[in-house]
């Protein structure tokens, strides 16, 4: 019985050799380029124009720290359990599912919160997770 290869698997494989602030560079590059690209999606559809989430610095800066926390968080697991891969993989899932909750929180308290505003921030959850997912272990 042959074993699959995930697509994570397959994006992890070119920098998995990589030392930990090579692989955190390559997640941040990758996180901030696709919530930059939803970004800008999102204000030239006028999604919600006056939400204040929806805006370069806090995007950029909330992406950065959220990349940099995981690679802390990564950096700890590989210090204190056997398979640091698979219990970050498990971890940033579920940290991915409470993200949701300060967004669904901004929907009902924010009067410049629209659902469409609100999808775009979820899914810059969503693609930071991926990026952290893929590029920050080393699949050890």
């Amino acid at each position: 019985m042959s074993q699959r290869t995930t697509t994570i698997e397959r994006l992890r494989e070119p920098v998995a050799s990589y030392g930990l602030p090579a692989r955190t560079a390559v997640a941040l590059v990758a996180a901030l380029l696709g919530n930059l690209a939803i970004l800008n999606l999102a204000i030239s559809a006028a999604l919600a124009p006056d939400l204040m989430a929806l805006d370069y610095p806090p995007v950029a800066i909330l992406t950065t720290v959220g990349v940099l926390g995981a690679a802390v968080v990564y950096w700890l697991l590989s210090t204190r359990v056997e398979s640091p891969t698979q219990t970050f993989t498990g971890l940033a899932w579920g940290v991915l599912v409470l993200s949701f909750v300060p967004d669904i929180g901004i929907l009902l308290v924010d009067e410049t919160a629209t659902a469409a505003g609100v999808g775009a921030l979820a899914f810059m959850h969503l693609t930071a997770a991926v990026a952290c997912i893929a590029f920050i272990p080393s699949g050890d």
